[in-house]
């Protein structure tokens, strides 16, 4: 495995990915880079297993021109499992034609296959979008922080109707790549904050409520109100933090409770029902900028954080006070700021993160150092020795991403990962992790 920040590479050199390591890649671009999107809960079943996939997707740009910026509702179909062959036999006769490494034998190694189909809705945004979030319960509910300093919420209900009706026809698909965005006024938008923002997130428990924070160093909840509108005090801000809000979470299992990280390595916990006051918790756990964090929905005490040192940290909340803030586990392998970290919803233990040194990396911390099972691993003729500071809990790294901003497994789909990244999206799903691995 190539590290970057430790292992060198020629001029004259690139990286080769292994395509036997995944049950599925995929990789399409857009027309503007994108440094946010969700991914859209639908009603096509739970726990899915069985390829090919489906799903829907919205993206925000990051366009040249802050007119030319738009939301971009996908719906993806036919991403398929990585089709493999007979290894051995494809060795023995390397002039086989391409069509008969083509089938569907899911023994040895890898065939060739066909990209997913994608179709989009868009909506006319101006300015560049920071952030965007779905709602959980309401799916065409849609949540932006832009550029502008203004955040705002959609109802793109319309859209996602059209893609659900659309059939699944390849031929069709530039043609609908290509659709020009729609102009649509928002649900409802709030100037409020005294900046741009990033920290954005709807909470699991209360229908439509938002929590919003911005680079000033101020948070705001939002409150549903009859009629799609909302209740947002401009007067009624939550501040704990000394610089930027980078990121925030809504408890998965406490109505009233939420989380905060900023720039100054700080991690707040919030009662939402107190705004103007000081947070519950005020935590120093990091030395550097907590750019991004994750509440465990499955063991609802665990939380993570990433910071601009490159380092994860797993906290549990049950052990989370100021004076002795002692983290349940340290990583330090990536060699840049984390942009991205997210748990697993099909397991307790799981996570991912995405970083500014070109890599995704999953991770599971139930898995302990087996000096024993390691070295027999390693007797291999074919399985390369290990670094020594190599983390056990690393299962998979993804690699060939130019500048990774933000992941997110899907709700549905066990083991598949989504990310955005300058150049394009990936998703894709390791050999090792989910279920049948």
């Amino acid at each position: 495995m190539w590290r970057p920040g430790i292992d060198g590479m020629d001029a004259d050199e690139e990286l080769e990915y292994d395509p036997s390591v995944y049950d599925c890649l995929h990789a399409w671009q857009l027309d503007w880079p994108c440094l946010s999107f969700d991914i859209l809960r639908d009603e096509l079943g739970d726990t899915r297993e069985r390829f090919p996939h489906s799903l829907f997707a919205i993206a925000g740009t990051q366009a040249d021109v802050a007119h030319k910026n738009h939301l971009t509702m996908m719906r993806l179909t036919r991403l398929k499992k990585t089709r493999r062959v007979d290894k051995a036999a494809a060795d023995m006769d390397d002039d086989s034609d391409a069509s008969e490494s083509d089938s569907d034998d899911d023994d040895g190694g890898i065939a060739p296959i066909n990209g997913p189909i994608i179709q989009v809705q868009k909506i006319a945004h101006h300015g560049a979008v920071n952030r965007i979030r779905a709602c959980p319960n309401r799916p065409s509910l849609v949540a932006t922080w832009g550029e502008t300093g203004v955040v705002q919420v959609w109802d793109m209900s319309p859209q996602l109707t059209k893609l659900s009706m659309l059939t699944a026809d390849a031929r069709d698909a530039q043609a609908a790549m290509n659709v020009q965005p729609q102009r649509s006024a928002p649900r409802h938008a709030f100037t409020g904050h005294a900046d741009e923002g990033y920290a954005l997130d709807w909470s699991p428990t209360v229908d439509a409520r938002l929590a919003t924070g911005d680079n000033a160093g101020g948070i705001h909840v939002w409150e549903p109100r009859e009629g799609g509108r909302w209740a947002v005090d401009k007067a009624s801000v939550f501040r704990g933090h000394e610089s930027s809000v980078e990121d925030l979470q809504w408890s998965p299992a406490e109505a009233q409770v939420f989380a905060s990280c900023g720039a100054d390595g700080i991690v707040c916990v919030w009662d939402a029902r107190n705004a103007n006051a000081s947070p519950a918790l005020r935590v120093k756990t990091h030395d550097t900028d907590v750019n991004v964090m994750s509440w465990n929905r499955v063991a609802n005490c665990m939380l993570a954080t990433g910071a601009d040192d490159g380092s994860l940290r797993i906290w549990d909340l049950r052990m989370f006070s100021p004076g002795d803030a002692k983290h349940v586990a340290n990583f330090s392998f990536h060699r840049g700021p984390v942009t991205s970290v997210e748990w697993s919803r099909f397991d307790s233990a799981m996570l991912a993160t995405a970083s500014a040194d070109h890599t995704v990396c999953v991770w599971d911390l139930a898995v302990e150092r087996d000096a024993e099972e390691e070295a027999a691993a390693m007797a291999a003729a074919d399985n390369a020795v290990a670094p020594d500071d190599l983390p056990p809990q690393l299962m998979f790294v993804h690699q060939g991403l130019r500048d990774p901003k933000e992941l997110h497994w899907h709700h549905q789909i066990p083991g598949l990962c989504l990310t955005t990244a300058a150049d394009g999206f990936n998703a894709f799903k390791a050999y090792n992790v989910g279920p049948g691995c």
